[in-house]
């Protein structure tokens, strides 16, 4: 291999052609309503219609000939989705708590009578709550604190405060949810749409009382997650297994859109509140945030979902005096879960808001404001982590503003109808704390004839894992890029690499798979492949995350090295307000992210657009409306996402700072792009004049903003106060 590596070209930092692109785009990917086994029936959910409440009786009100049924009773485990907390049952047995929580199973093979058959069930309905803000179950409650909260208000010449309102958001993936169960060999076997096939194992064997080995989880090619598929999976994956080991058949229970939207977890709806102390030149002397999020029925992932929500509450800035309070709280919705940002753009979106309108009341430049206070090498953040040299605060303001011609821009724009804001964030990658070391996610790597395989669990749903990896591995080993296979994610024939979440697999697996491939480069010395093998028989290398460095995080006072390192951006929103319709359309958008170093630029370019877009939508179209616990417009025909009419030319520029423990330097970068775009159209809507705090701005909301300040009048003195500038 000595000699053959060195004809070789790298292919870390470039282009190459994704490994299933080609299956994709032709067709030929098998994805879960394309598979069908011998034998196979059909599953469907029969879910409740009230948010609060118990139930009375339950009647079968058809023939049940061909059917098998499935309650709480035929439950051979423990009647529970197995997450952080055991509350939340797999089939209800008495108490409702959200509206669709499922009840009865029932399967067969003929789809229409299946759908025909008439479940009747009485309830003894209660009151719910659906007010956060009146809840009186707190889920997890967290607290940050840093320096003196009172004496750094002292300080300070101004204080600013305000209340921010983000709602639901539908993850609204291509592929809805889906599965297919399969007995086999005393136990079952599982294909689904899914990003976590041993979060899914380990759920099924609570349920089932099964034994891991009988228990095979395989991922099918997927239609997306961005977090809708982290979680639920398990709840869908336990239905269908528990029909199929009652039917003795495989069973396919794949949901159709409306049934997606309306019984699956969503992005949480938060209420935050931020009290800032400032001096008169804008340095920051206390911030002060309260976070109330909306978990619903169930507590699911919400307290890690509220972690990274409060450890992000601050902002990219430097503060001496930093008091963070967050809290999660239970309503009768459907239970909320991960979605991509992960609680990061709830409080962000605030923590953005808030500096514009602290540059307003100090009569300050935005950016001169954010540049006083951007967190640099040696400053320490929230939870007082000492920051590297892999901080790029300024670096990627600067890149922004120089980018856009930001300054000049906005003062042309003074007095138009168009609006220009931007907005500066982070995000931290991988686990939080010592999750990386509770993980203890393993990875491996298999010697093949040609080159190697990549054996991990990490989900292929769109971003470009495979591709990466691959990359990776092959450079590492000085082989050739197609000398590289990825095995599927399997849990018969893969480690657990830990759940394709968190920002986490290019950074962390991917650091995995590059110490397996050095190991087994080493391993190689002077021989081929091929020639080891023939030599010494199979090889298979494998590598447990190790924490690189002494970095440590106390999660009862949340003080510490939080992430072992942060991506850094500015976002920089141009929009235009229509005066007839008072729709809000954005006209440029430049997003500068710098990750660390990039494995495939054209994939990482991809997560930037994609993750613009998606936070477009929550800025601007992407309205759940709940009625009674339920939500109403659960189609994609009346929940409004952005299309390529949509979304305008996404400048995406790169910024390469290395991380020295990420694979050739590199950071997460999944999340980040999600966390820029809501407030800076908000605030490229604040440029306009319309003061609004809550997420989507809707032509409704920017409508009510208006006429609050009388719409004749109010439109003109917005005019004059752009023509001021900043």
């Amino acid at each position: 291999m000595g000699n053959h590596s060195r004809s070789v070209m790298h292919v870390v930092g470039r282009s190459v052609p994704r490994r299933d692109g080609l299956d994709k785009v032709t067709g030929a990917a098998k994805y879960v309503d394309d598979l069908n086994f011998p034998g196979m029936i059909y599953g469907r959910t029969v879910r409740s219609t009230i948010p609060c409440g118990r139930v009375a009786s339950v009647c079968h009100n058809f023939d049940h000939a061909g059917f098998t049924i499935v309650d709480h009773r035929d439950i051979p485990g423990r009647n529970l989705v197995a997450l952080i907390v055991e509350d939340q049952p797999c089939l209800v047995e008495r108490d409702v708590r959200h509206f669709a929580e499922p009840i009865v199973l029932l399967a067969h093979a003929d789809r229409e009578i299946l759908q025909a058959a008439e479940v009747a069930i009485e309830y003894e309905p209660a009151d719910p709550v659906l007010d956060p803000l009146l809840s009186p179950t707190t889920f997890k409650a967290i607290a940050i604190n840093k320096g003196d909260i009172d004496a750094g208000f002292a300080r300070a010449d101004v204080i600013v405060e305000g209340e921010y309102r983000v709602g639901h958001q539908e993850h609204a993936y291509i592929e809805p949810n889906g599965v297919i169960a399969v007995p086999e060999n005393g136990g079952v076997t599982l294909y689904g749409s899914l990003q976590c096939p041993y979060y899914v194992q380990k759920a099924l064997h609570v349920v089932l009382a099964l034994p891991a080995e009988k228990l095979r989880v395989v991922q099918a090619e997927t239609g997306g997650g961005f977090g809708g598929k982290e979680e639920y999976p398990s709840i869908i994956a336990a239905h269908a297994c528990l029909l199929a080991l009652k039917s003795g058949r495989p069973v396919k229970i794949v949901y159709d859109r409306a049934e997606d939207m309306v019984a699956t977890t969503k992005r949480h709806p938060a209420i935050v509140r931020y009290k800032s102390g400032v001096m008169k030149d804008g340095r920051l002397t206390a911030i002060d945030v309260d976070v109330v999020l909306d978990a619903g029925a169930y507590v699911t992932l919400s307290p890690v979902v509220l972690s990274r929500g409060v450890i992000h509450a601050s902002g990219p800035y430097r503060c001496d005096n930093v008091r963070v309070n967050g809290r999660i709280v239970m309503t009768n919705t459907p239970p909320n879960g991960a979605f991509r940002g992960f609680g990061a753009p709830q409080t962000q979106f605030a923590a953005e808001v808030q500096m514009e309108r602290i540059a307003e009341t100090l009569g300050l430049d935005p950016v001169k404001l954010r540049e006083v206070n951007a967190l640099r090498a040696g400053d320490t953040t929230a939870t007082g982590q000492v920051l590297g040299k892999d901080t790029s605060a300024l670096a990627v303001l600067r890149e922004a503003v120089k980018r856009t011609d930001f300054k000049r821009r906005r003062r042309e724009l003074g007095g138009t109808n168009r609006g220009l804001g931007l907005a500066l964030f982070f995000h931290g990658a991988g686990f939080t704390g010592a999750g990386e070391v509770r993980l203890a996610s393993k990875a491996s790597l298999e010697l093949t004839e040609r080159g190697a395989r990549v054996l991990v669990a990490s989900a292929e749903i769109g971003q470009g894992a495979r591709t990466v990896h691959a990359q990776i591995v092959a450079d590492t080993l000085g082989l050739p890029y197609d000398a590289v296979e990825v095995a599927r994610a399997d849990t018969a024939h893969v480690p657990d690499s830990g759940p394709t979440v968190a920002s986490r697999t290019s950074m962390v697996v991917g650091g995995l798979l590059q110490r397996c491939a050095e190991e087994m480069k080493e391993k190689l010395g002077h021989l081929t492949p091929l020639e080891y093998l023939r030599r010494h028989g199979p090889l298979v290398v494998t590598r447990q995350y190790e924490a690189p460095s002494a970095a440590a995080f106390d999660e009862e006072t949340y003080r510490g090295d939080a992430y072992g390192t942060y991506a850094w951006a500015c976002d920089v929103a141009e929009v235009e307000f229509d005066p007839v319709t008072y729709e809000i359309r954005p006209v440029h958008f430049t997003a500068v992210q710098e990750i660390g170093r990039a494995l495939n630029p054209t994939l990482l370019a991809g997560q930037i657009e994609g993750g613009s877009a998606q936070g477009m939508g929550y800025a601007l179209l992407e309205e759940v409306v709940m009625r009674d616990g339920r939500m109403a417009n659960a189609q994609l025909t009346n929940y409004m996402v952005p299309t390529t009419i949509d979304t305008p030319r996404i400048d995406v520029v790169i910024v390469e700072n290395p991380y020295r423990h990420g694979p050739f330097g590199a950071k997460g970068v999944g999340e980040l792009p999600f966390d820029g775009a809501p407030p800076a159209i908000a605030n490229a809507v604040r440029h306009l004049g319309f003061d609004v705090r809550s997420l989507p701005l809707t032509p409704e909301r920017i409508m009510d903003a208006s006429a609050t300040d009388r719409a004749d009048t109010e439109w003109h003195g917005r005019l004059a106060r752009a023509k001021r500038g900043h």
